[in-house]
């Protein structure tokens, strides 16, 4: 029996007949441990540096112990590849990384065997059903073992989840088993096909890594680079004039047509100084429904947090599960749009209006009369409702980035329980003496709604004086300038986020740590504007030549399917994985049969094996020559968009294609970075300029 002293008269022991209340992490523990508690603090105590909690309830002893994420995971002895054999081992035994999990894993071995129930108190998705089963069958008896469903750490919602305790579900611990051996196959497999074709090609190991949805992921960032870098752009030509009414000033720009080019544009301004008047020819006026906005998923928070406060996806994600440890807000990790009735709304808003909102939830109650009818979004967690509040009072200790998080939730919330939001729109069409059209639109919210709880959706104002068919108006004043188009596509971590979103791979709680990892790794670097680092083209490169069905999301999105179908009880976890094996014993065979051409690619592209010609801007390999300097595959791209789209760009801007040319260079924020070099070498060497004509 374990003796430990502690404060007061109370000892830690473990006692001979007891309750075990497994939760995914201490903190989470030690409010569990609180919530349980008969009236009486529950006791403290701790092995190996590990603190858990002995509580008394209904007259029974509850031991309250935490994990520290998972503490097992497949691993196998084997250092070859393929490999399709494993185990589940305690991870920090294989993993260096992972030290720490030791005290955990001896403080459970000492404390759980010979409980009479086991609880699995850990977070209630795939994960935290693997977490807690595993321990239990290391620990304990699966066969006395009971799940706790619950997705705010309220006490008012432990207590119930304690006594609403549900049979272990089995369908959710299959499907995360699944997909932990999956993406260990994957992973290691692949991983050690491309090191083991670097070896071959660099003499020596280099680590290299890929998974089942983290190399699709970094396949698509590899190509929106390319895009970015090869994005030459278009030229248009902007008017804008200001028009006077009255005393008011507003403006229009050109209705159903666009000046051509540079040169007439600009002689608006002399036809305008002769003839200023513009008739008005119509005035139309309506009033826009803005509907409120659903409560958060992770998704959905992760993007209005980057748009809004600018915080990258992983941060929003790590600062949101730091909230609901907080007993803040409800689990985080979650694909709900949709708030379900057994919420008890009118309490949260009540305890809010007792804190930091209390102004926004005391008009929301008198702006409803108490009822609370929350509009719903499309999306659907079987585990979880969308995010709210718990309406528990943060603490002062709350960093500026966690409250600001923590608003948006509240603020969220709060809209959706409220009125539509009406918003007042103007367009008024006039006509010059020409006959071109002109249009201006004005824009005033009338009824703010929603967007006077969630006011980061509220569209800027823009006011028209008033106006009636027939009126002459004066213009004042003409802006003439060129604007240059930017690529249309966009590469950070948002980005990438809602790009995983829309084809549907990775999970609303891995998505992050996937895109996160590939800056780990070296694969992408940089904050708000990322690019793909040599050895991110390398591997992304090597994977859509030699493992072309893992750089695509098909394949991906398929398994994540048969994942589901675990957890619904259609398919059985032994179907999936052997699948997985078939599907990659495939790759590797392919792989194996060009393995030298792979060694030679990977080789090529680390550097470490030298070719016979190499592009004369960038060093890459080259693959054609272009007025006497040879150039790679991406160059030469850059070179033939920036060909076909001279002649249009100049003539768009009244100028020579070599001023043309000059103005693509200097257009650092919007051209490629291979276009603008390209466009250099070409104003700097005749035959380049003329091969491009």
């Amino acid at each position: 029996m374990l003796r430990r002293r502690s404060s007061g008269r109370r000892r830690c022991f473990k006692p001979s007949s007891f309750i075990a209340v497994l939760a995914e992490k201490p903190k989470a523990a030690a409010k569990i441990a609180y919530a349980l508690s008969d009236g009486r603090a529950p006791l403290r105590c701790s092995e190996y540096g590990v603190s858990y909690w002995l509580v008394r309830r209904d007259g029974a002893t509850i031991v309250v112990a935490p994990s520290a994420g998972h503490l097992f995971g497949p691993h196998s002895e084997y250092r070859g590849f393929p490999v399709f054999h494993f185990q589940w081992r305690p991870i920090f035994e294989f993993d260096r990384r992972a030290g720490y999990l030791a005290r955990f894993y001896r403080m459970l071995s000492r404390i759980l065997p010979g409980a009479i129930l086991y609880v699995n108190a850990c977070d209630y998705d795939i994960e935290g059903s693997v977490i807690g089963f595993k321990i239990i069958e290391a620990f304990g008896d699966v066969t006395r073992a009971k799940r706790m469903k619950f997705s705010t750490l309220a006490p008012q919602d432990i207590r119930r989840a304690y006594a609403r305790m549900d049979p272990l579900d089995v369908e959710m611990i299959e499907a995360g088993m699944a997909r932990s051996e999956m993406d260990w196959l994957w992973g290691i497999n692949v991983s050690r096909a491309l090191m083991e074709a670097a070896r071959r090609a660099a003499g020596k190991r280099v680590i290299l890594s890929a998974g089942r949805v983290q190399s699709p992921t970094l396949v698509e960032a590899y190509r929106r680079w390319r895009e970015i870098n090869l994005h030459v752009p278009k030229a248009s030509v902007a008017v804008k004039i200001s028009v006077e009414k009255s005393g008011s000033v507003f403006e229009a720009r050109p209705h159903g047509w666009k000046p051509p080019s540079l040169d007439t544009a600009r002689s608006l301004k002399s036809e305008f100084r002769k003839d200023p008047w513009l008739a008005v020819d119509e005035v139309k006026s309506e009033k826009a429904s803005m509907k409120p906005p659903p409560a958060f998923n992770l998704g959905d928070l992760q993007k209005e947090a980057n748009r809004i406060l600018g915080l990258p996806p992983l941060k929003t994600q790590s600062i949101a599960e730091d909230l609901y440890l907080e007993a803040l807000i409800s689990y985080p990790r979650t694909n709900s749009q949709k708030l379900p009735p057994s919420i008890n709304y009118k309490s949260i808003i009540d305890k809010l209006a007792r804190g930091p909102f209390a102004r926004e939830a005391g008009e929301l109650l008198r702006e409803t009369g108490g009822v609370l009818r929350p509009v719903q979004g499309p999306k659907e967690d079987p585990a979880h409702p969308a995010i709210h509040p718990t309406g528990e009072t943060p603490s002062r200790s709350l960093s500026r980035e966690h409250m600001a998080v923590y608003e948006l939730i509240v603020r969220r919330f709060l809209a959706a329980f409220s009125r539509s939001a009406i918003v007042g729109k103007s367009t008024v069409l006039l006509r010059d003496s020409r006959g071109r059209g002109w249009r201006s639109e004005g824009i005033r919210i009338e009824d703010p709604g929603w967007l006077k709880y969630y006011h980061y959706s509220a569209p800027r104002e823009k006011l028209l004086p008033p106006l009636n068919t027939g009126d002459q108006a004066r213009v004042v004043g003409v802006d003439v300038k060129v604007e240059w188009s930017q690529s249309p596509v966009r590469l950070d971590k948002a980005s990438l986020l809602r790009w995983m979103e829309s084809v549907n791979i990775g999970t609303e709680g891995t998505r992050a740590r996937i895109i996160e990892t590939l800056y780990k790794r070296g694969y992408l670097e940089g904050a708000r504007k990322s690019q793909v680092t040599p050895l991110g083209e390398a591997v992304a490169t090597i994977i859509q030549t030699l493992f072309p069905e893992l750089s695509k999301p098909d394949l991906t999105r398929r398994f994540e399917a048969m994942i589901e179908e675990i957890r619904s009880g259609r398919r059985t976890r032994m179907e999936v994985v052997e699948e997985s094996k078939k599907a990659i014993s495939r790759l590797i065979e392919s792989f194996l049969e060009r393995l030298d051409s792979a060694a030679r690619e990977i080789g090529v592209s680390l550097g470490s094996i030298e070719v016979d010609e190499t592009c004369h801007i960038c060093g890459r390999r080259a693959v054609s020559t272009v007025g006497g300097y040879s150039l790679c595959s991406n160059h030469l791209e850059a070179f033939e968009r920036l060909r076909k789209a001279l002649p249009r760009t100049a003539s768009t801007l009244s100028s020579t294609p070599r001023e043309a040319l000059e103005a693509i260079a200097r257009s650092r924020s919007r051209a490629g970075s291979w276009v603008r070099e390209i466009a250099a070498l070409a104003l700097g060497d005749e035959k380049v300029y003329e091969a491009l004509l």
